[in-house]
C-alpha cells in the first residue's frame, strides 16, 4: 500500500509539473504556421464567427476602423473598448488577421454581443441567427455610432461658419489654399454604395430624374435554372439590373406636349403611359458584399432553401453594371451633318479616336462571364492576365474575392463556415495571399482555390483592386 501511495504522489507531482510548464492539455494545441485563430462557439454563434472571419479578410474595412477609432485614443477611460462597437470590432478583426498576437489560438467573441446590447440589439448566443442580418446590424450600428458623435465645426470650415461667402472671397481672405480638414465624421464605411433608379417613358423617351438609394450589400435573387445551363453570378447580377415595365405612370412631358397642341383655355388631363425602370450601380464601394438569396417559398407557404450552385470567379468586373450619365441625344440636323461627312470608322476628321463606352462594353460582352473574364483565363495563382485581352485590359471596377460564407443545412437548422484568404506575409498594401483557409468555429485548415469556387456561396466578400497608379493617387488623397 505504501508503494502505491508513493507512485500516486509521483504521478500527481509529474502532472502538476506538466501543467505548470505547458498549461492545460486543451490549450497546448498551437495553430500551424499560415493559419489564423479560430472562434469559440458560444452555443449557436457560428453565424457570428463566420461573419467575423469574412470581415477580417477585408484590409480596407480594417483600415477604415483604424482611422475611425483614432478619435478614441485620446480618451483615458480604459473601458472605452466595451462602449464603442468600432473599437471592439477592430480588436477582434486585427486578432483574426494576425495583426495582433492573441493570447489564445481560439478567441472568444462574446464581447461583440455585449457591446451590441448597448446599441439595443438583443442577440442570443443560443438561438440560430443569420449571418447576413448580423452584417446589416454591424454596418447600421457603425453608422449610428458615427452620427452620435458631436459635430464640432472645424475652424477652417468657412463654408459652415459663413455659408454666404464665395470661394473667391475665401481665397482672397486666406491668401492661399485652406488647410485640409478631417472628414472623419462624414466618412462612410467601405461597404457603402449607391444604387440608381432610372425611369424612361416608352412613348416620348423622356427620362425622369435619377433616384439614388444607398446599400451596404447587394442582395441578389437566384433566377430559375435552365436545364443544361449552369447558374452564374453574372446571371444573378443581370437579373438584378434587368429593366421592368411600369404601367399607368403620369408623364409630365407627354402632358406638356399634348397641352401645346390644344387650343388655349382647354384643360388637359395628365397623360399616363408606360415607363421602363432599370436599376444600376451609381457608386461602387471599395468592399463589395454580395448576398445570394437562398430562401424560397413552397406552394403551401413553407420556407425552403435553394441549394443550387452559383458559379463565381476569383475576379469580378463590375464595369458593365455601373451607371453612366446618358449622352445628349443628337438632333436630326446633327445626324444629317454627321452622315454627310466622309470619315472612316474609328476616326473623326481623319484623326483616330478612342471607341465610345458603348462600343467598348459591346466588345467585352462576349468575354464577360460571372462578372469577370472567362474562367479559363483566370490563373490559380490569383494573377489576372489582362495583357492577353486588349478589350478588357483596363477595367476600372475590378474586384478580387477575399472570403466566402457558406451555409450547410436547411432553413430550420444548419451551420455557417467560411473560406477566406490567409493574411499576407508582407505588410505592403498591394500584397495579397494566395493561400485559402477553411474555418468552422475553432477548426482551421488550409483549402485550395478550386474548393472555394466549388462551394455553395451564401455571402461573397470582394475587395476592389487598384493599379499601382490608382493606389498612389489614393495615398496622396489620404495625405491631403
Amino acid at each position: 500500500m505504501r508503494s502505491w501511495g508513493v507512485l500516486g504522489g509521483l504521478a500527481a507531482a509529474l502532472a502538476a509539473g506538466v501543467y505548470v510548464l505547458w498549461g492545460p492539455i486543451a490549450q497546448r494545441k498551437r495553430r500551424r504556421r499560415g493559419l489564423v485563430p479560430g472562434l469559440l462557439n458560444l452555443g449557436n454563434t457560428c453565424f457570428m464567427n463566420s461573419l467575423l472571419q469574412g470581415l477580417s479578410s477585408c484590409p480596407s474595412f480594417i483600415k477604415w476602423l483604424e482611422e475611425f477609432t483614432a478619435q478614441y485614443k485620446t480618451e483615458q477611460n480604459q473601458s472605452a473598448e466595451h462602449q464603442y462597437l468600432s473599437l471592439t470590432l477592430l480588436h477582434l478583426l486585427r486578432a483574426l488577421s494576425c495583426q495582433e498576437v492573441p493570447e489564445d489560438d481560439v478567441l472568444d467573441a462574446s464581447c461583440l454581443l455585449e457591446v451590441l446590447r448597448i446599441y439595443r440589439w438583443q442577440i442570443s448566443s443560443f438561438e440560430e441567427q443569420d449571418a447576413h442580418e448580423l452584417f446589416h446590424v454591424l454596418t447600421s450600428s457603425l453608422e449610428d455610432e458615427r452620427d452620435r458623435q458631436p459635430r464640432v465645426t472645424h475652424l477652417f470650415d468657412v463654408h459652415s461658419l459663413e455659408p454666404e461667402i464665395t470661394q473667391k472671397q475665401i481665397t482672397c481672405r486666406t491668401r492661399g489654399s485652406l488647410p485640409p480638414m478631417s472628414n472623419r465624421w462624414k466618412s462612410q464605411h467601405p461597404f457603402h454604395g449607391r444604387l440608381t433608379s432610372n425611369m424612361v417613358c416608352k412613348h416620348c423617351e423622356h427620362q425622369s430624374p435619377v433616384r439614388y438609394d444607398t446599400f451596404d450589400s447587394l442582395s441578389l435573387s437566384i433566377p430559375a435554372a435552365v436545364w443544361g445551363r449552369p447558374l452564374t453570378l453574372d446571371h444573378c447580377l443581370h437579373h438584378f439590373i434587368s429593366s421592368e415595365s411600369v404601367k399607368d405612370v403620369v408623364c409630365d412631358n407627354c402632358t406638356k406636349i399634348q397641352a401645346e397642341g390644344t387650343l388655349n383655355g382647354q384643360s388637359i388631363e395628365n397623360q399616363r403611359t408606360t415607363f421602363v425602370k432599370q436599376l444600376k450601380l451609381g457608386k461602387l464601394p471599395q468592399c463589395l458584399c454580395i448576398h445570394l438569396q437562398r430562401l424560397s417559398w413552397s406552394n403551401q407557404g413553407t420556407p425552403l432553401k435553394r441549394h443550387e450552385h452559383v458559379q463565381f470567379n476569383e475576379f469580378l468586373i463590375m464595369d458593365i453594371y455601373k451607371y453612366h450619365i446618358p449622352v445628349h441625344k443628337p438632333s436630326q440636323n446633327d445626324l444629317n451633318q454627321k452622315n454627310s461627312e466622309e470619315t472612316k470608322p474609328g476616326t473623326k476628321d481623319g484623326i483616330a479616336v478612342k471607341p465610345s463606352d458603348a462600343e467598348q462594353t459591346h466588345g467585352t460582352k462576349s468575354l464577360i462571364m460571372n462578372g469577370a473574364c472567362s474562367t479559363s483565363f483566370l490563373m490559380s495563382s490569383g494573377t489576372f492576365p489582362l495583357a492577353a485581352f486588349p478589350e478588357c485590359s483596363s477595367p476600372v471596377y475590378l474586384y478580387r474575392l477575399m472570403a466566402v460564407v457558406v451555409h450547410h443545412g436547411d432553413m430550420h437548422s444548419g451551420h455557417f463556415v467560411t473560406y477566406r484568404r490567409s493574411p499576407p506575409s508582407s505588410k505592403s498594401p498591394l500584397s495579397v495571399s494566395n493561400q485559402w483557409l477553411w474555418i468552422s468555429d475553432d477548426t482551421v485548415r488550409k483549402a485550395s482555390l478550386q474548393e472555394v469556387l466549388s462551394s455553395s456561396a451564401y455571402l461573397l466578400f470582394y475587395e476592389r483592386v487598384h493599379s499601382k497608379v490608382q493606389h498612389q493617387r489614393l495615398e496622396l488623397r489620404a495625405e491631403e
